[in-house]
């Protein structure tokens, strides 16, 4: 079996472009030549397939080359699993089937349910029909939080998000006059706000409240990740419109259309493949609720956090993964409700980077790299440059919750995944640990 990986571009192109910046001028001293200049370092990336011949490691080799790391007391509460996913084989675990708080590990989950129950092409649909009384217009929510009002020729959060603009201007050329834009938000129902989220998390920017649409994720200032999230994101994408058509954005209220109302315009999301990529990158939250909507709707569950949350788990169980233990309160990981094991966690990664789920493949693709891009940009520069370049994983933080799973390429060419899970410590204790952990992966050679 051959996997096609791109960890391996990235990790070369981070050393050599690292070494155009070591280039010196010798300045010469009186009557001493001047060296002539080196010749200028390129970066050439590239995606090279693994062997399908490299070697597995032996699990006893592997226990004790990772002892140290295992044994750090910055991972505090700790459990862990790794496997061979060729074969299907645990080469190493410890306590894998306790499930603990998981953060946006959660995520690999959300993910992995609607790659399996959803088409990649799949996109959201945002509506405007016409209101029962003159003037009046309705925007129909359809669970999209990517449009934006920023103007076309400028880029916003979600590249291949759908604009207020385009719905204004299909409007206008209905030559309908619009006094008065009302939002349908019935598309969702239940709580807003999740079991286990803090009352503070709108204001810091972690999320906002889950409603059928939304400018930017919610965001106040609509190109900063962690900005302060609207209150009221639904009510203020009908306010953009109103803005843009003219209306007065006061009489904009939540309301519904009339059964077959005339349609006036309507926009798209991008496709479901680039929104699971940025959900997993970035770590977006608002964009992880709004995908288990979608997952709920494609399975006929609820429109609200339990709905979702029950299409997670049961499209996993029907695909065949274990979800034992699992407890999920949204499926961000921004509950501190939430529990998962690491058995689960690895399972998921396991079967997408093995023979026999292509359909989750792609997932491999959504994961940071170590040390160059999404939440792991900024880790794996120090004492863990071994796994730099070659650790993909998603990570996840919350207040003494750390998590880290994903996948490696060890130094024989063969791909490991795994997924270690630490509560009750801090960020700054425990993210250097398990980044040592996935290094060792990295440096073993453990045949």
């Amino acid at each position: 079996m051959k996997i096609l990986f791109g960890i391996w571009g990235a990790g070369f192109l981070a050393l050599v472009v690292g070494g155009a910046f070591a280039i010196y001028d010798v300045q010469a001293s009186s009557g001493t030549a001047v060296l002539p200049a080196p010749a200028p370092v390129v970066a050439t990336p590239a995606i090279e397939a693994v062997e399908a011949d490299a070697p597995m490691p032996d699990p006893e080799v592997l226990a004790t080359a990772l002892e140290p790391a295992v044994k750090n007391p910055g991972l505090g509460d700790f459990t862990g699993s790794i496997t061979d996913p060729a074969t299907g084989t645990v080469l190493w675990s410890q306590d894998p089937g306790r499930a603990l708080i998981p953060a946006s590990t959660t995520k690999i989950l959300t993910a992995a349910a609607a790659m399996l129950v959803l088409p990649p092409d799949h996109r959201i649909t945002t509506r405007v029909v016409e209101g029962s009384k003159p003037g009046e217009i309705v925007l129909i929510a359809g669970g999209d939080p990517t449009l934006s009002a920023l103007p076309r020729e400028e880029d916003s959060f979600y590249p291949g998000g759908p604009r207020i603009d385009d719905l204004a201007e299909q409007i206008r050329r209905s030559g309908a006059a619009v006094d008065t834009v009302l939002v349908d938000t019935s598309l969702y129902s239940g709580d807003p706000l999740a079991p286990g989220w803090s009352p503070q998390d709108v204001g810091a920017g972690y999320v906002a409240p889950i409603e059928a649409v939304m400018l930017d994720g919610g965001r106040l200032q609509p190109l900063e990740d962690e900005s302060p999230r609207s209150e009221t994101p639904a009510l203020d994408a009908g306010r953009a419109l109103a803005t843009a058509l003219g209306a007065d954005p006061a009489r904009v209220a939540t309301g519904s259309a009339a059964a077959g109302a005339a349609p006036m315009a309507s926009v798209q999301s991008a496709p479901l493949t680039e929104r699971l990529g940025q959900m997993m990158r970035r770590s977006d939250n608002v964009l992880a609720e709004t995908i288990g909507r979608e997952i709920a709707i494609a399975t006929g569950n609820e429109h609200s956090f339990a709905g979702a949350t029950r299409a997670v788990t049961g499209t996993l169980q029907q695909a065949g993964l274990d979800v034992t233990g699992v407890t999920l309160r949204d499926t961000s990981g921004l509950s501190v409700d939430n529990r998962i094991s690491a058995r689960t966690l690895d399972r998921v990664i396991s079967e997408a980077a093995g023979p026999n789920r292509t359909e989750l493949r792609p997932m491999l693709d959504y994961l940071p790299v170590a040390g160059a891009t999404g939440t792991l940009a900024d880790r794996y520069g120090t004492t863990t440059r071994a796994g730099a370049g070659w650790v993909r994983a998603k990570t996840g933080t919350l207040t003494e919750v750390n998590g880290l799973a994903g996948y490696v390429v060890d130094s024989d060419g063969r791909v490991l995944s795994f997924a270690l899970l630490s509560n009750g410590r801090s960020p700054s204790e425990a993210r250097p640990a398990l980044d040592a952990v996935a290094s060792v992966l990295r440096e073993c050679g453990c045949r």
